[in-house]
């Protein structure tokens, strides 16, 4: 007789998801993957934004259930038994002298991870530019924007500098812009359009494949050829008939297929890491895309 139920039902599903996510690389020919878009934080931000999403759906409109709400060592060890060979720790403030606390943080934890490309962030607030290159120095290989949660104009003067520093290092930025799952004030393709009308070269990867915005940002994408998109979230069940695709937006995604980068937002996701996966490859777009969406462009990206 089990002393723990509870403990063996988790185990068991533990098997059945890392079960599923090889069985997804076996038939993709996935030696590996790369995920660009999950969240490792402090334990009392991850437990505010866990607080946030448990409380998101009169925002939102649906329940948001945290799938891996576990200690961080557990979520490392789940992320990679996937096979996931390098991924983020996507940190984000909400609120001035909190993002070189953050990236502090973040250096500690690349340091104990050598798997996580080293994150960092900003807001606009003086100092920003110097934090920044503070955070080059240190190795940073991605930074982190979130327009929603920040409030923030993405076109701010107290970014300038860190746009320009960003830009010509070729730093690529991880930028939550699009207007799901709520709008925010400075959300949308307009900010972004503006701002690559003055930083061009900038090196932006469209979070949730700027949703529900997709065929706005793609258009972007065809406009400025540094410009990225990552998956997170899209094409998933959860988002539905929320933010579907446009069949007419297929042969955009297909033609830079090697500027889209596979993301999950583990752990902060309403269902198994596979679906996420599974909701690319049944795009239709063929293996070769799928490989180059989970594994091989982030590669070239990070140059791994």
């Amino acid at each position: 007789m089990c002393e723990n139920p509870e403990a063996e039902i988790r185990d068991d599903d533990r098997h059945a998801d890392v079960d599923a996510v090889t069985r997804f690389r076996a038939d993709h020919h996935l030696d590996h993957i790369v995920d660009v878009h999950t969240h490792f934080m402090p334990k009392r931000v991850m437990d505010k934004v866990w607080s946030y999403f448990d409380s998101a759906g009169p925002l939102t409109g649906v329940e948001w259930p945290i799938r891996y709400r576990h200690d961080e060592d557990v979520r490392l060890d789940r992320l990679r038994s996937y096979g996931v060979r390098a991924f983020t720790s996507m940190i984000y403030p909400h609120k001035p002298d909190m993002a070189a606390w953050l990236n502090q943080w973040s250096v500690e934890f690349a340091a104990r991870n050598p798997d996580c490309l080293h994150t960092s962030t900003f807001y606009p607030e003086p100092g920003a530019t110097e934090y920044v290159r503070t955070s080059l120095e240190a190795g940073t290989r991605v930074f982190k924007s979130h327009i929603q949660v920040g409030d923030y104009d993405p076109n701010d003067p107290q970014l300038d500098g860190v746009w320009g520093l960003l830009e010509d290092t070729g730093t690529p930025i991880v930028i939550h812009c699009g207007s799901g799952p709520a709008p925010g004030r400075f959300t949308g393709p307009a900010p972004i359009a503006a701002l690559l009308a003055r930083f061009p070269r900038l090196r932006l990867v469209i979070a949730h494949m700027g949703m529900p915005e997709y065929t706005e940002f793609l258009d972007l994408a065809q406009q400025y050829d540094r410009l990225l998109l990552d998956t997170t979230m899209a094409f998933t069940d959860f988002i539905g008939e929320a933010a579907p695709l446009r069949p007419a937006d297929l042969p955009a995604l297909r033609d830079l297929g090697d500027r889209i980068l596979f993301g999950s937002d583990f752990p902060n996701i309403p269902y198994p890491y596979a679906h996420a996966l599974e909701a690319v490859a049944r795009l239709g777009l063929g293996d070769d895309w799928v490989r180059g969406v989970c594994r091989d462009n982030a590669v070239r990206l990070f140059d791994l």
